[in-house]
């Protein structure tokens, strides 16, 4: 079974990296590039300003022909099962590429108001929510919850983890690669059945072959279509498999971000005081002078430990439970 993985990362990393370069020619002319975020650091306007954007439009041909075309290696392979995990990615990169768009149409760092892009993630959330949620969701094998209560507890996550990823996405490289190691991380833990098997490889595929171009320093960014993409195809590996709460640790590094951007807005708002820098703490760390590679490099390492300690936590709540 391993090796129809393996064809499978080997095709959508080299069909990424041929279709991305093709796309980064067609932006650049164009002219579609990145319009630099207002509270990002001032020298963002010189080092990625200009830079192609909306890269992780390629990830979803890719994504859907690489399992297509792995579903004739194995006998095995769960087409109702492959439905359910490809359905949900591509649902959110829909959200971010509405918003990539609006930013690209008005030349402008701003895209959907927060209040409409969040309106639009539990929109896309729910109906695919309900539609993989048995009579009770399987949190943990042996632990599970009502079916309400999972429908809710998916839109939750599926929310809050399109929104973690996408403020994790602000360095070189950063959020791909963090994602292959959260990939790696599914792989040990999910992959024994055919068809989460060729998701993860081809998305393995996907996040490497980015990488090739997204490397510092970058030649296209993937937008919020890209990291809206990775988020929705996390959670629906989790949910599909039976084994939801090990969304907790490959989301680790996602969940960090996002937390130091709460911590800042309430410690700005309640006592008039930033704990950071600047948030999200990626950030933190360049206003310190740490260079851009160091930082996502400790980030990927920081990510794969973290990840490691959560799984370790989450077996030992099920051999006690």
């Amino acid at each position: 079974m391993y090796t129809e993985f393996v064809m499978v990362l080997i095709f959508s990393f080299f069909a990424e990296v041929f279709f991305q370069g093709k796309w980064i020619d067609k932006m650049h002319s164009l002219k579609i590039e990145q319009v630099v975020k207002l509270y990002g650091p001032s020298w963002h306007e010189k080092t990625k300003a200009g830079t192609p954007t909306m890269g992780g439009i390629i990830f979803i041909p890719v994504f859907l022909i690489s399992i297509y075309a792995g579903s004739f290696l194995s006998p095995d392979v769960n087409f109702s099962l492959l439905a359910k995990i490809a359905l949900y990615p591509l649902l959110a990169a829909a959200v971010g590429l509405l918003d990539d768009w609006l930013k690209y149409s008005r030349k402008s760092s701003d895209g959907l108001k927060s209040m409409e892009k969040l309106i639009l993630q539990i929109i896309v959330t729910v109906p695919w929510a309900v539609w993989v949620t048995p009579d009770s969701l399987m949190l943990l094998p042996m632990i599970s919850i009502p079916r309400y209560f999972g429908i809710a507890l998916i839109t939750f996550a599926g929310v809050g983890l399109q929104n973690a990823v996408n403020v994790t996405d602000g360095l070189d490289g950063l959020v791909a690669g963090s994602v292959l190691i959260s990939l790696l991380g599914a792989l040990s833990i999910l992959g024994g059945e055919a068809s989460v098997l060729i998701s993860i490889g081809s998305a393995a595929g996907i996040c490497i072959g980015f990488l090739w171009h997204n490397s510092n320093p970058a030649s296209v960014f993937m937008g919020d279509v890209g990291s809206h993409f990775f988020a929705g195809l996390l959670l629906s590996l989790c949910v599909v498999s039976g084994v939801f709460l090990f969304i907790i640790p490959i989301s680790f590094i996602f969940g960090l971000e996002m937390i130091s951007v709460v911590v800042q807005i309430v410690s700005i708002r309640k006592f008039n005081k930033k704990i950071f820098l600047m948030s999200p703490v990626h950030h933190h760390f360049e206003m310190l002078g740490w260079k851009e590679t160091h930082i996502v490099v400790r980030f990927w390492i920081i990510h794969a430990l973290g990840m490691l300690l959560l799984i370790q936590l989450l077996f030992l709540l099920f051999f006690l439970v």
